[in-house]
Order: C-alpha cells, then sequence, then structure tokens
C-alpha cells in the first residue's frame, strides 16, 4: 500500500484490521539470534553442577502402576475433504426450514474453520424477501457479532441497498464460507466445497427471485464458472436450487468497492439491474 501525505489513517488503520493485522509486534527489528548466541555464552560460563552423590542403600523397584482403561467419550476424528463434503450434502438435505438448517450446520464439525472461528455467521436480513446477497466468508467484525456484512463492508453494502429502494427488513444476507477464516485468509477449494451444500441448501429454502452473487468467489462457487468478476458482472444468468430456477447476478464485493472506488459506476449499474428485475418480477405477480 502506498502511504503519501494525504493518506486518511483511519480508512489505513480500518484496512488493516479488516485483513486480519490487529496485534502490534513493535518499532524496531530484534535480533533473535544474538539473543540466543548470548543466553548460549552464559550457559558455558557457569560452573558444572556438583555431581549428585550415590544412595546409601539401593531401593527395591516400585511395582509399576496398573494401566487404566482409556477414557470413553466422542472422538474428533479428521475427515477427508470429499468425505466431509459428502457428509455436509447428506447433512444439508436434511434440512425442511432455514431454522432447521442453522441449527445443522451449528451442530456440523466437518470444516477445521468451525474450530478457529468465535461463532457461526449464518444470515442477516429477511428470509422471506424477494432478493438473497450471498458474498465469500465473515471478516474479524462479522465473527465477532455472528452477522454479515456489518463492518465498513457492510455499511457500504447498506448504501448500496438504499441506493435502490431496500434496506435489510427486504433483503437476505449470507456468506458462502459461514465461518471467518484464521487472519481473513481466502478460504481453500476445499474448505468452499465442504460449505457449498449448505448455502446452496439456505438458498433454495429462502426460495429468493433474484440472487446476487458478491464478489468473484461468490460467483464462481454458486454460478459453477472460472470467469474473473469482471467479466462475470452485469448479466444474469439461471441458477438451479435444486426445485426451480432462480434469476442470479454477479457485482462486485463492497470491499473491492472500498479499495477499487471507480468499480462503484459499474456495480451502480448492476443494482438498478436487480431492482429493474425485481420490478419486473412484481409486475409479473400482479398482472
Amino acid at each position: 500500500m502506498t502511504v503519501t501525505l494525504d493518506t486518511d489513517w483511519a480508512d489505513v488503520l480500518a484496512f488493516h484490521a479488516e485483513a486480519g493485522v490487529d496485534v502490534a509486534i513493535g518499532e524496531a527489528a530484534i535480533d533473535r539470534f544474538a539473543e540466543s548466541a548470548a543466553e548460549a555464552a552464559r550457559a558455558r560460563s557457569q560452573p558444572a553442577p556438583p555431581a549428585a552423590k550415590p544412595p546409601a542403600a539401593a531401593q527395591p523397584p516400585r511395582p509399576a502402576a496398573p494401566s487404566l482403561p482409556a477414557p470413553v467419550g466422542p472422538a474428533l476424528v479428521n475427515q477427508a475433504p470429499d468425505a466431509a463434503a459428502m457428509a455436509a450434502r447428506e447433512a444439508a438435505r436434511e434440512a425442511r426450514s432455514l431454522e432447521a438448517l442453522r441449527a445443522i450446520m451449528e451442530g456440523f464439525e466437518g470444516c477445521a474453520l468451525k474450530k478457529t472461528a468465535s461463532r457461526l455467521v449464518f444470515a442477516d436480513g429477511n428470509p422471506q424477501a424477494q432478493v438473497m446477497f450471498v458474498g465469500e466468508a465473515p471478516g474479524r467484525e462479522e465473527d465477532e457479532q455472528g452477522l454479515p456484512f456489518v463492518g465498513r463492508s457492510g455499511r457500504l453494502l447498506d448504501l448500496m441497498l438504499a441506493a435502490i429502494g431496500l434496506d435489510r427488513t427486504r433483503a437476505y444476507i449470507a456468506n458462502v464460507i459461514p465461518w471467518r477464516p484464521p487472519g481473513n485468509r481466502t478460504p481453500t477449494p476445499q474448505e468452499t466445497a465442504i460449505c457449498l451444500p449448505f448455502i446452496r441448501r439456505q438458498i433454495e429454502l429462502a426460495n429468493p427471485e433474484v440472487l446476487v452473487c458478491l464478489g468473484g468467489p461468490s460467483a464462481q462457487a454458486l454460478l459453477g464458472t472460472l470467469e474473473g468478476i469482471t467479466r462475470l458482472r452485469g448479466r444474469f444468468m439461471d441458477f438451479d436450487t435444486g426445485t426451480r430456477t432462480v434469476r442470479a447476478i454477479a457485482t462486485f464485493h463492497p470491499a473491492y468497492l472500498l479499495r477499487t472506488p471507480a468499480g462503484k459506476r459499474l456495480a451502480w449499474r448492476d443494482m438498478l439491474a436487480v431492482e429493474a428485475a425485481l420490478a419486473e418480477r412484481a409486475a409479473g405477480a400482479s398482472s
């Protein structure tokens, strides 16, 4: 990141905090090799301790303690990614409601991200809404609050919603990955594959009229494409929920727009397309 004299330091600090850099290490480098060498030199300069005196009489050996059986209880088994993804598909298929799906995800142990995250970030907004927005993964603030898009990216998303007459009472918001990756790193393909059945089932149960993929990773995972977001954005595609086909469109992630404000012009076009699609659906339903 290039820092100039007119840099907004609040934005710089917020950028690093969202990237997981939230601990100050120090202003000067420390030569740990020199510290180790000094410690070794001090150890060599100290006199050797006196040899221990032999015992006055040999003691008979004590009988070995009897071995105890291992404690009985549930054991954590590290599943292979393919097996974990299959377990996720089977678990997601059992959910008959969003509440049941959330409970299943709370108890799911097949994704290692669950062990490093603070809590499950399931969804926010109105599950009965006509439009659903899906991002990639929670960040630090989302992990702390258990809600998607509540940091700076979330505030920008709220502005994007308001620009087309929506708010969180008229939209449903989730992520492909429901647990925060450590340090906000990019989720691995294996982690995405394990979590994908859950978000697909979540979309099916929410049953929106329009699905908006926020960012390239979300669009690639849900729409099954390798195209980048600059080529994907702005055009409608079909998303098969398993029970019906939903109109889906991709646009830039709000975090990208914070780093690249020039992209807001294109994102605004995408939001207008979403507004038009919702109006078209409403007109069709009333006729």
